[in-house]
């Protein structure tokens, strides 16, 4: 009987540890990837944003917003992340 309920305890405690590896794991793919897509849209926005004050000096807030709103994108990520960690 104490054989079997050490059993139990011990399924019971890999099966939690298991559940925290996948939130970790998932918590790690939402912050990655959200901040490799910021990377490769602000590889665009940036040159033309450059490319466009070079040519008119006016444009520099607009091109600095511009280069700025994909980075809202990792914030979510990062909140998803912390979500799946600590709910």
């Amino acid at each position: 009987m104490a054989a079997e309920l050490v059993v139990a305890t011990t399924d019971l405690a890999m099966i939690q540890a298991q559940q925290a590896g996948m939130k970790a794991i998932g918590a790690g793919l939402a912050v990655g990837l959200t901040g490799i897509g910021t990377g490769v849209a602000e590889m665009g926005i940036g040159a033309a944003a450059v490319g466009a004050i070079a040519e008119n000096k006016d444009f520099f807030g607009l091109g600095l917003l511009f280069t700025v709103i994909p980075e809202t994108i990792v914030i979510f990520g990062l909140v998803v992340g912390l979500l799946l960690l600590f709910l």
